[in-house]
């Protein structure tokens, strides 16, 4: 399934916004915009779902507390809602709307409770869940905790809720590959800076890593050219588990390298071609420009099509990026890109004009028509320091 459909109300710093998406996402803004804070709404969904570990009051918790969560700009109205529609493809009519709203309970241990939440079935024309019901008003205590997170309430939705809990973002940081005594001694649940990126590739079956492999290093080939033979290992001693590669140069055979001598670029692209072929749920990727060329970034648009291609289902990817680079590649379009624009009302979605629309149409890109926009004003202030 795909979503194709998100609103948010009193979420962070967005007061309202309607957007439809598609099956490559590009958010862009200025800095504090809310890129991070929209695919948050995504990841929220995916804790809420989660069936260890996850649940309502975890995943506000997790993210200091509805007082954090809370647009600032929810004065006479406080409740908090995620509304997301899913489809089998983009562009097909939706077949699933789910509604979570929530709100604190205002009074002894101020607890957040469910104040709406409803799994409707728009092709059927039937509900299998909305709340508050007889049972809730019977037992308010019910209302702590989402249908979504309940194996024996959520029967007749569950693949909503295992869409939601199967969801991957990353935002993979080389030095916690590179140096895993910085990461502690556990990863951050989720893993969202791959420090168990190497462990997910030991306990792939090796038929499957090593074609996963194979398709990656031709990938990777035309961004690190030198690179070949990308393979699996284990440390004999440790069982630790490595990525090697051969780095070609005038002596045969004798620049084999491990991931910690990598450079990080290599290492993102990698973590990110990995996770495009590891599932076919949504992926959320963080400025995947970081640590890159500007011309191996052009080609990261083109690069998510390919492995997309490659990977046994295809999967929907939302990106947050700064870099006009990335989407300079002809075959994106403006209604792959979410524009965020902040105001005095909170951060609202930034539609393309029709001025823009005939530009791009005219032949030019949407990094210098769209893009272009959300450069902060003022910025050459910052010389003065």
């Amino acid at each position: 399934m795909l979503i194709s459909k998100l609103i948010l109300k009193n979420w962070r710093n967005f007061k309202h916004i309607e957007v439809d998406l598609r099956e490559r996402v590009f958010v862009i803004g200025p800095n504090a915009a809310g890129k991070s804070n929209l695919l948050d709404a995504f990841r929220f969904l995916r804790d809420v779902a989660r069936p260890e570990g996850g649940g309502l009051q975890r995943a506000v918790k997790d993210r200091g507390g509805l007082t954090k969560l809370r647009s600032l700009l929810a004065r006479r109205d406080p409740e908090v809602a995620i509304t997301v529609e899913l489809s089998e493809r983009i562009d097909e009519p939706p077949i699933w709307r789910y509604v979570l709203g929530f709100k604190s309970e205002g009074k002894g241990l101020q607890r957040v409770i469910v104040s709406r939440e409803k799994a409707e079935n728009l092709q059927r024309k039937i509900a299998p869940l909305d709340r508050p019901d007889d049972k809730d008003r019977a037992d308010t205590e019910r209302l702590t905790e989402t249908g979504l997170e309940q194996v024996n309430a959520n029967k007749d939705f569950r693949e909503i809720a295992q869409f939601f809990s199967s969801l991957t973002y990353l935002h993979l940081i080389p030095q916690l590959l590179k140096h895993s005594e910085l990461g502690g001694a556990a990863p951050i649940g989720g893993d969202p800076f791959g420090q168990s990126f190497l462990e997910r590739i030991a306990k792939t079956t090796e038929r499957t890593r090593d074609a996963r492999l194979r398709k990656i290093e031709a990938a990777l080939r035309t961004c690190v050219p030198n690179m070949r033979d990308l393979k699996f290992d284990r440390d004999k001693a440790t069982g630790t588990p490595h990525l090697l590669a051969l780095y070609e140069h005038w002596r045969p055979d004798a620049g084999w390298q491990r991931e910690d001598q990598f450079s990080d670029g290599t290492l993102r692209l990698l973590g990110i071609m990995w996770s495009l072929l590891e599932g076919d749920s949504l992926l959320l990727l963080e400025e995947p420009e970081l640590s890159l060329n500007e011309s191996i970034v052009r080609q990261i648009p083109p690069l998510l099509w390919e492995m997309q291609r490659k990977a046994k289902h295809r999967r929907q990817v939302f990106v947050t990026t700064h870099s006009e680079a990335l989407l300079r590649h002809s075959s994106i379009e403006p209604r792959d890109v979410v524009r965020l624009k902040p105001t005095s009302n909170g951060t609202i979605v930034d539609s393309p004009t029709k001025d823009e629309l005939a530009l791009v149409q005219a032949g030019y890109t949407v990094a210098e028509v769209i893009a272009s926009k959300v450069h902060p004003d003022n910025v050459e202030q910052l010389s003065i320091f």
